[in-house]
């Protein structure tokens, strides 16, 4: 027996709420108070970027399980002056002092995930004041005063968040500085309680006060090149002292007349882009949603563009990825013709592209025109757990994504930036901004990304159901840290597919596996310039919501 949650009137039966709609700016966050400030942060005269950092610095604070400015950030900016998109990859690089052999000669068959090993630079903070360098318009003290103020006075903790909360903290509580800042009491924060973090209120206040230099060259570096020594790490105040972000071109591929626009490697978001151009030589709309056909052949070139993402994403001041040559449609329809219809693949080779010679989404918009997609993390939740004291905030774990084969083009080197799984999108469609999105997640991203358009496209959903509907998930792909698919991996569906597309899925010879939760988290908003009205989506399976004015 199964029950709807709700009966809507109109929409799709999977629909959980309405598009939410305004004239003149619109925000999507995975949290309430975030998107508020967002919103508050332009009507006090901030534009859209203003606001993306604003609510960033509130959601490292409400949400740390998800993102912080000891994590990366990459974003995507539509400039309603210049009339173009432009790229900002924040990621850091990993520690100068540490090396390949080290990894070696201790017996490491991969970078782990938790504690010192894995750190790398956090390129967060560094990316808020590019972003604001080139776009903000309020001083970047107002932009920060909200996450200030609810980090002193405190904020009750949401549904979603308490429970990943408790969940990090079952694996992190030993981790250096961990339990100080997040388990007072000996607790994780508890839903609807308040919770305050003075030390990341002062660290965000030195930030308001002194630049991004006081994170990469002050006593945060300081605290943190100490921190991290002591406890047996390798990153280091010169390290932090000699980061810098790169303003990077997005890319495109045109899908039935939209055109999405993605981040280059070391991220993965041409992964999405690979999988729609392989599915556009199929007709997706006379298959339906809910059609074994669909879900299958989904599953399929999600594999194919997964393969050659094991092999070629990667840091290209290390390496040539051939990003065109990956993008190009004449090579998805060569990949394409690897699918065999009635039964499912176990394995892949990666292709032969011609060459040229947890984590938190957001999405902002204002009165202007100018349009913020912007995706940031620690990544695994709440990174490496380790808390460097006084500063209220946790160090990723980026460095787990580097491989450790000397032959791997993701293997790990000195002062290289990991394969990423944080990617944010774009849509235009005949030169004009039309929609700024995201689904945050691991590998779930790019599967997620293609999914949101084909439901639109294909389908025929509106914003807001094309995040509601139902999810296909395939894990067990090959990956760029050296693991190989054999198996075919494993197909979850969400509830809403059909008992018959689960058992015609089975007699492909698809392993389905039930999962709960890693179905992605989703924000969008849309253009409509016919009207001059945004329209907002904000995801169901999180705490946040979208609104504008």
């Amino acid at each position: 027996m199964s029950a709807s949650a709700a009966d809507r009137i109109t929409g799709h039966h999977f629909a959980t709420r309405s598009e939410a709609m305004a004239p003149s700016a619109m925000a999507a966050t995975s949290q309430p108070l975030a998107t508020q400030v967002a919103l508050d942060i332009m009507q006090a005269g901030g534009n859209a970027i203003d606001a993306a950092i604003a609510a960033n610095a509130v959601l490292g604070l409400v949400e740390p399980t998800g993102n912080g400015i000891g994590g990366d950030l990459y974003a995507i900016v539509w400039d309603a002056n210049g009339k173009r998109l432009h790229g900002l990859n924040a990621s850091g690089r990993s520690p100068q002092s540490l090396s390949l052999d080290y990894f070696i000669e201790n017996g490491y068959d991969a970078i782990p995930a938790r504690g010192v090993l894995p750190i790398s630079v956090p390129g967060a903070v560094d990316g808020w004041f590019e972003l604001h360098n080139k776009f903000g318009k309020l001083p970047m003290a107002k932009v920060l005063a909200p996450a200030i103020h609810y980090a002193e006075n405190g904020f009750p903790v949401t549904e979603v968040i308490a429970y990943y909360f408790e969940r990090n903290a079952e694996v992190l509580k030993d981790q250096p500085g961990f339990a100080e800042v997040f388990m007072k009491n000996g607790l994780p924060p508890q839903k609807g309680k308040l919770f305050k973090n003075p030390d990341l209120a002062n660290t965000y206040r030195l930030l308001a006060e002194q630049g991004r230099d006081a994170f990469y060259k002050g006593n945060i570096a300081k605290t943190i090149d100490a921190f991290v020594e002591k406890h047996g790490g390798f990153l280091s105040y010169d390290d932090l002292a000699k980061h810098s972000s790169t303003w990077v071109d997005p890319v495109s591929t045109n899908y039935r007349g939209y055109d999405l626009w993605e981040l280059p490697p070391n991220t993965q978001g041409i992964a999405a882009q690979q999988i729609l151009n392989i599915l556009e030589n199929y007709d997706l709309k006379s298959m339906g949603f809910d059609s074994p056909e669909y879900v299958h052949l989904f599953v399929e070139a999600k594999k194919l563009a997964f393969e050659d993402r094991a092999k070629y994403y990667s840091d290209p001041a290390f390496n040539e990825v051939p990003v065109q040559g990956l993008l190009d449609k004449k090579y998805a329809k060569e990949r394409a013709k690897l699918i065999n219809m009635q039964r499912a693949g176990k394995s892949f080779e990666p292709g032969n592209p011609p060459t040229e010679g947890d984590t938190i989404y957001l999405t902002t918009a204002d009165a202007q025109g100018n349009m913020v997609s912007l995706i940031q993390s620690n990544y695994r939740g709440m990174g490496s757990g380790v808390t460097p004291t006084g500063l209220g905030f946790v160090l990723q774990n980026r460095g787990e994504l580097f491989a450790l084969d000397k032959n791997h083009r993701n293997v790990f080197e000195p002062g290289k930036r990991p394969f990423h799984t944080i990617i944010p999108a774009f849509v235009t469609k005949d030169g004009k901004p039309l929609m700024s999105y995201g689904v945050m997640g691991g590998a779930t991203q790019p599967q997620m990304h293609a999914q949101i358009l084909i439901n639109m496209i294909d389908f025929g959903m509106n914003l807001q159901e094309a995040g509601d509907a139902p999810r296909i998930l395939h894990t067990g792909s090959s990956q760029p840290t050296g693991e190989v698919m054999t198996d075919g991996g494993v197909v979850s569906l969400e509830n809403g597919f059909s008992d018959h597309t689960r058992r015609e899925l089975i007699k492909m010879g698809h392993t389905l596996q039930e999962a709960v939760g890693p179905y992605g988290g989703y924000q969008a908003i849309w253009r409509n310039h016919e009207e001059g009205v945004y329209y907002g989506a904000s995801e169901s399976r999180k705490d946040g919501h979208a609104a504008g004015y």
